[in-house]
C-alpha cells in the first residue's frame, strides 16, 4: 500500500494554537497517534465554533466524519505548544474536505497532517442532508 500523502491547500482560513500536556504523550515520549486524532479533532471544533457553530449545529444540521486520513511527518514532545491550521474544499452536494496542518509554535517544525472527510448530517432523521449554502458563504467570508 502507498504511502498516504496530504495534500495542502494554498490558503488556509482558521488556526488555533494547542499547548501538548502530560495525556498526550506515549511511553516513548511524544505525542501519541491516538493523542494526536483527539488534538486535531478539539481544533476542528474550535473551528466550527470561530465560524459561528458546533460540529453537531450548523444551520439546523449537524455534521458527521466518514472517512480520515494522517500523514506524521514528526515528533511533537510535551511541553510545546502546536498549532492548527484549517482549510475546507473539495464540496460536493453533502459535505467535503477539511484540511489540517499541524506545526510546532516556536521552531515551526511541521508535525502532521490530517484530511478530514465530513457529511451534513440531519440528527432528526439520521439521514445525510445537503450543505447549508449559509455554511458556504461563512467559510467564503473566513
Amino acid at each position: 500500500m502507498p504511502r498516504i500523502k496530504v495534500e495542502l491547500p494554498e490558503r488556509f482560513i482558521y488556526h488555533d494554537q494547542l499547548p501538548v500536556r502530560t495525556e498526550h504523550v506515549n511511553r516513548a515520549g511524544h505525542v501519541d497517534n491516538a493523542q494526536m486524532v483527539v488534538l486535531i479533532s478539539n481544533a476542528r471544533e474550535a473551528f466550527f465554533v470561530d465560524l459561528g457553530y458546533t460540529h453537531i449545529e450548523v444551520e439546523g444540521v449537524g455534521t458527521v466524519i466518514t472517512d480520515a486520513a494522517f500523514q506524521y511527518v514528526s515528533e511533537a514532545f510535551e511541553g510545546e505548544t502546536l498549532v492548527f491550521r484549517f482549510a475546507a474544499n473539495d464540496f460536493n452536494k453533502y459535505g467535503g474536505d477539511i484540511v489540517c496542518q499541524v506545526s510546532e509554535r516556536e521552531s515551526g517544525r511541521e508535525v502532521a497532517r490530517a484530511k478530514l472527510g465530513f457529511v451534513f448530517f440531519d440528527y432528526t432523521t439520521r439521514k445525510v442532508a445537503p450543505i447549508p449554502p449559509r455554511f458556504l458563504e461563512r467559510l467564503a467570508a473566513a
